[in-house]
């Protein structure tokens, strides 16, 4: 669903914690955004100047849930000073945000394998709810693995041992393509959608990659996350963030 024209302020309604990560809820009536979608985010006191001046771009966020009623939820981890003041955010707080954005998952025809990793399993939450499908999900160590609570019956790796699978969520994925060919959706760092594009590639299925980029505006208008593809460059705001493994150059 394209975006309202403009950036709004809405108030922040509900904060929880959730290991290291955040979960920020807000409601937003003029929009209802689709798995897949995103938001440029920002916060109305905590914006520019201080903390060495920055940030003043906002960050783009992916969308975790969006309910019919407008409620929309975001997964943030404190990893720079964007997202460390949005985690900060109290609750009664202003947010301000643009989208959604975007172009999201197409509905699958049968029920999709999940692959995440880390902060990239947020847009695969609202691709659970709204279509169904199995978790796999990779985290760092046990205490990331906490957002796997977030899914239906997920499978989990850790690259430490300490939860679930030791080793890489790929593994997982290409165990479970070995017992039969399932479409995939897929939303992580750049090493692990590659290594997902191959295996998808290699059994015969369609894979959808939701891409991580850098966005000054998140509209199209900077061309600061072009990609190559097939076709040539496109970006990654306006033509994605979900593509088609196999355009992918």
């Amino acid at each position: 669903m394209s975006a309202p024209f403009g950036r709004r302020q809405l108030e922040l309604r509900t904060r929880r914690e959730l290991g290291p990560y955040v979960v920020l809820g807000a409601i937003d009536e003029r929009a209802h955004a689709e798995p897949g979608q995103f938001y440029m985010l920002a916060t109305a006191e905590r914006w520019g100047g201080g903390d060495g001046e920055r940030p003043y771009l906002a960050r783009a966020i992916s969308v975790m849930r969006a309910g019919e009623d407008g409620h929309v939820e975001f997964l943030l981890e404190d990893v720079g000073p964007g997202t460390r003041r949005l985690c900060e955010a109290g609750v009664g707080e202003e947010l301000l945000l643009v989208g959604p954005l975007g172009h999201g998952f197409s509905e699958p025809a049968t029920p999709a394998l999940l692959v995440g990793g880390g902060i990239g399993i947020a847009p695969l939450v609202a691709v659970q709810e709204a279509w169904g499908g199995r978790a796999l999900l990779g985290f760092r160590d046990a205490a990331h693995a906490s957002g796997a609570r977030l899914f239906d019956e997920p499978l989990v790796a850790t690259d430490d041992g300490s939860s679930g699978h030791h080793g890489r969520v790929t593994e997982l994925l290409e165990a479970e393509l070995a017992e039969g060919p399932r479409p995939i959706y897929a939303c992580g760092p750049p090493a692990m959608l590659s290594e997902v594009g191959r295996l998808a590639a290699a059994h015969g299925v369609a894979a959808q990659l939701a891409l991580e980029a850098p966005m000054a505006c998140g509209f199209g208008a900077c061309y600061g996350c072009v990609v190559a593809t097939l076709d040539g460059y496109r970006r990654v705001c306006v033509d994605g963030p979900v593509f088609d493994a196999a355009v992918l150059a």
